[in-house]
């Protein structure tokens, strides 16, 4: 799961992500409106090319562009990403513009962290499915992936994977059949093109080896040296 955070506060803005990052979320933090739309279109437009979902943790009391306006704003261009509103605003008036701007929840400060997390569980699963037409369900030879419930399965049995496993496996299951580069993986996955982050594919690509394709006769992650990665039944 990728999570936007919209927050000036570095306080707050800190906690949040080394919170969601101990929890396997790839976050990124934007301190004023302007940042926050700029990101959030950048999130908009990899999410309809087949990357993963973006949140977004959207304050309210922003300097200059206040956060009903970064939610106005990102809804008049039809960046569909779902919205949580966090802030100290707290009257029911406040709720509800937020809510008729566009927004998907609204959660007020103070807030329980494991609150936070449930309610942007509940985003995800619920999520916009971005306009695309991915089935629900994702299958590569006896490999299944519920995209609603992100419970994978391979020839029946139940599969265990982290939060950023089930992304990158997500990514390759929807580009199945096709060669997907490092830094194609890196920038949809990961959301950077960094070198010195590319072991970091190979690792993770081995973590899922380890855990959908040993034990079973045919493997379904096949490396194509010095290009990339293909996931598909028959190589």
């Amino acid at each position: 799961m990728n999570i936007l955070v919209i927050e000036d506060d570095r306080r707050i803005a800190d906690f949040l992500e080394r919170g969601l990052r101990a929890e396997g979320m790839y976050v990124r933090i934007a301190r004023t409106g302007e940042e926050g739309i700029a990101l959030a279109q950048e999130a908009w437009r990899d999410a309809k090319s087949g990357g993963p979902k973006t949140i977004v943790v959207l304050d309210l009391m922003l300097p200059g562009m206040t956060g009903l306006d970064v939610c106005q704003n990102l809804r008049a261009q039809r960046v569909e990403l779902p919205i949580l509103i966090l802030t100290a605003l707290s009257t029911v008036e406040d709720r509800v513009a937020g809510l008729r701007l566009g927004a998907d929840d609204y959660l007020c400060k103070p807030f329980d962290f494991e609150e936070l997390l449930v309610r942007l569980q509940a985003l995800f699963r619920r999520g916009r499915e971005f306009g695309d037409s991915t089935p629900a369900v994702l299958r590569v030879g006896d490999l299944e992936l519920d995209r609603e419930t992100m419970k994978v399965s391979r020839a029946g049995r139940p599969v265990s994977l982290t939060a950023k496993e089930l992304a990158l496996l997500e990514f390759l299951m929807k580009s199945a059949g096709k060669l997907v580069s490092r830094e194609r993986i890196l920038s949809s996955v990961w959301g950077t093109t960094a070198d010195p982050l590319t072991n970091i594919v190979d690792v993770y690509i081995g973590r899922l080896r380890a855990k959908i394709d040993e034990g079973h006769g045919t493997g379904l992650i096949h490396t194509q040296r010095g290009l990339g990665y293909r996931l598909e039944a028959d190589a």
